[in-house]
């Protein structure tokens, strides 16, 4: 009889697998596994933005600049991607000054600040400090303290630039930070406002005509005070955001010598100088 019930059992076994497995596919039918990330998702880290993140995307490259004009200063710009800068190697090449990112929202403290920041003055160079806005993040004036507490103070030494607001490209999320054009210009008038309040001296605003004129609806009540440094990778620098007839420094590459990024300040070593002092 036990050679009669094995083949039974078996059957009855096959039987239950095969309604088991009937069952698990028409759930998943129903209940679609949920889909794995993506891997194409290259969105950056929360604090790993940096001057002209988003110009090449959305600009391009036109030319450069032809020579060098004598009126003009080289200049370089840093954040912590660039790791220690040869600050020697630049001066040489005749760079003399710098911005140095110190911040980014409200928790962000770039790393290599202290390198990067007192490793220029050190060599001879004109240097500031420079905060990347994050307008979906928090409010524009906690923004600018969180920059003023950290290594974004200026002092009248005559070697100590005007802090920097660089606003531009959302590197994380929708291009105007989810604001509209009166939020937006809400929110920069809170962050110099307050910048202004604590260090009495203007902040000098880094964007691009396009960004300003998409985000900020071209807004032009901020020229008579703050000082223009506008971003673009071409021959000239083009048309200017609204409010402003000049700009006083020009990114115009983010492939120059030792450290990519190149700007210009539109005068001479004493005139920057001059703006250093306030």
């Amino acid at each position: 009889m036990g050679g009669v019930r094995r083949p039974i059992a078996v059957a009855d076994g096959r039987f239950r697998l095969l309604a088991s497995g009937s069952l698990l596919a028409a759930l998943s039918i129903l209940f679609p596994p949920a889909a794995a990330p993506s891997a194409a998702d290259d969105t950056p880290v929360r604090g790993s933005a940096y001057m002209g993140i988003g110009v090449l995307a959305h600009d391009g490259v036109d030319g450069s600049p032809a020579g060098t004009r004598a009126v003009q200063t080289e200049g370089v710009d840093v954040s912590s991607h660039q790791g220690d800068v040869a600050w020697q190697s630049l001066w040489d090449s005749g760079v003399k000054w710098a911005y140095v990112k110190a911040t980014e929202g409200t928790s962000y403290i770039n790393p290599k600040y202290s390198q990067q920041y007192n490793g220029s003055y050190d060599v001879g160079m004109v240097r500031g400090a420079y905060h990347f806005g994050t307008p979906d993040t928090s409010g524009g004036g906690a923004q600018a303290d969180w920059f003023v507490d950290h290594g974004g103070a200026w002092s009248a030494d005559g070697r100590t630039l005007p802090g920097v607001l660089d606003i531009e490209w959302n590197p994380y999320g929708s291009a105007c930070y989810g604001k509209t054009p009166a939020q937006m210009v809400s929110w920069i008038r809170d962050f110099v406002d307050r910048y202004r309040a604590r260090t009495g001296r203007h902040a000098v605003i880094y964007t691009s005509t396009s960004w300003w004129k998409q985000c900020t609806g071209d807004a032009d009540g901020f020229g008579a005070a703050n000082p223009l440094w506008i971003a673009r990778y071409a021959a000239t620098p083009g048309a200017l955001p609204a409010g402003w007839s000049r700009y006083t420094m020009w990114q115009y590459t983010s492939t120059g010598p030792i450290v990519g990024d190149h700007d210009r300040f539109d005068g001479t070593l004493d005139q920057l100088a001059a703006l250093a002092r306030g």
